[in-house]
């Protein structure tokens, strides 16, 4: 009988190894599409170990396999592996070795922990009752690395998939699980105005853009408050709005663009469409042509009831104390994958002294082992019997 799972992630070889996977990927990020040396990074640990690559078509990213050899269901579990364009203000032995690019959203940490759950779930691979596949997922940040996997068809034949993220306000030791609505479907815009240019000393030439984008800026704020229940949740952003190029022209075009946030599909389509009646109209009103384009982010991060039941015992059975999570408006690609099989997603507390995307983000990283540990376990509670895991000493 292999060791138990408490036993072996108790040893401190075992996080010490996690802990310099971690670093090294901190001191070495690579951003969305670029993860090349990050990849054969993970798949040079993955082999170290005897877990199965498999062969995708996937410029970046790793798909690997542990069990098999016993009939079963397979599941998946996914970190990402992508950093940010964010230049690093830690003060860190081990911060980032690249200008203007840091792991400020903790990709190392989900990747390291992934790949600890991968040690883990070796040592057990011949008591699984089916298949694990990992999915190390390339491009999460710019929301297109989930939809590549899916193409790829490293998806088929999944019946679950779980993901997480830390969470810096939840303490190391916590997870939020929670069904339904976690994070928020990520939608952005950008409006084109067109008018007429003028001198700036001769207003009436014009049909002057700018105003018609201040106005535009303020109208759209209604929409959350004057459509939107007070019970729903949706935001609209404008974050950027250029136009000009001298102090005295009345320019001919306008620019603005930002994002829309919402939980519910329904809700998301009632923002869209008072989103374009209310451009119409203020651009109607002010004597400007108007256009409007859509940035399709993903949806919401939507969890399966009973995974997310079940992902509360795992959870428990590892030593976590389970949270009801406030949901995010923060998006994540995840979505992609629970529109093509059940998936749930976890917040794992990270005790972090910064918020996500912050230059001094950092995560405690005695949370590590805690969530390789609650990784390998939601495995082998879908594909070891319980006989076999009550006989654990």
């Amino acid at each position: 009988m292999s060791r138990s799972l408490a036993e072996i992630v108790q040893r401190e070889v075992f996080e010490a190894k996690l802990v310099a996977i971690r670093r090294q990927l901190h001191a070495n990020p690579e951003l969305s599409h670029e993860e090349f040396a990050t990849t054969e990074s993970i798949r040079g640990w993955l082999a170290e170990a005897g877990i199965r690559l498999l062969d995708y078509s996937l410029r970046t990213g790793v798909i690997a396999e542990i069990g098999g050899a016993k009939p079963g269901p397979t599941i998946a579990l996914r970190a990402d592996i992508d950093a940010l364009p964010v230049q690093e203000d830690t003060g860190l032995p081990f911060a980032s070795r690249a200008p203007g690019r840091m792991h400020a959203c903790g990709h190392d940490y989900h990747t390291a922990s992934l790949i600890g759950a991968a040690y883990l779930l070796k040592e057990r691979e011949s008591e699984l009752g089916g298949t694990v596949r990992l999915i190390f997922q390339p491009a999460e940040e710019k929301a297109k690395g989930a939809l590549e996997v899916i193409a790829s068809g490293a998806l088929d034949g999944v019946s679950a998939v779980y993901g997480l993220h830390n969470k810096p306000d939840l303490p190391v030791g916590t997870i939020g699980i929670k069904e339904g609505p976690l994070m928020a479907a990520a939608d952005g815009f950008v409006v084109e105005l067109t008018g007429v240019g003028s001198h700036a000393a001769v207003p009436e030439a014009a049909v002057d853009p700018v105003v018609a984008a201040a106005h535009l800026v303020t109208a759209l704020q209604t929409i959350v408050s004057r459509n939107v229940g007070p019970l729903e949740s949706a935001v609209i952003s404008v974050t950027r709005l250029h136009t000009g190029t001298s102090w005295n022209v009345i320019p001919e075009k306008a620019l603005l663009d930002g994002t829309i946030r919402t939980f519910d599909p329904a809700i998301r389509d009632r923002v869209r469409e008072r989103f374009e009646q209310v451009t119409a109209g203020i651009a109607a009103s002010f004597g400007v042509s108007a256009a409007v384009k859509w940035i399709d982010g993903p949806p919401a991060v939507h969890n399966d009831k009973e995974l997310a039941e079940a992902a509360k015992a795992s959870a428990r059975s590892v030593g976590l104390q389970v949270l009801e999570p406030t949901p995010s408006p923060a998006g994540e690609d995840f979505a992609f994958y629970q529109r093509v099989v059940p998936g749930a997603f976890f917040f794992m507390g990270t005790s972090g002294p910064r918020e996500w995307h912050h230059p001094a983000f950092d995560v405690d990283e005695r949370a590590l082992p805690l969530t390789a540990a609650f990784l390998a376990r939601l495995a082998e509670d879908h594909l070891i019997p319980n006989q076999i895991r009550s006989e654990e000493p």
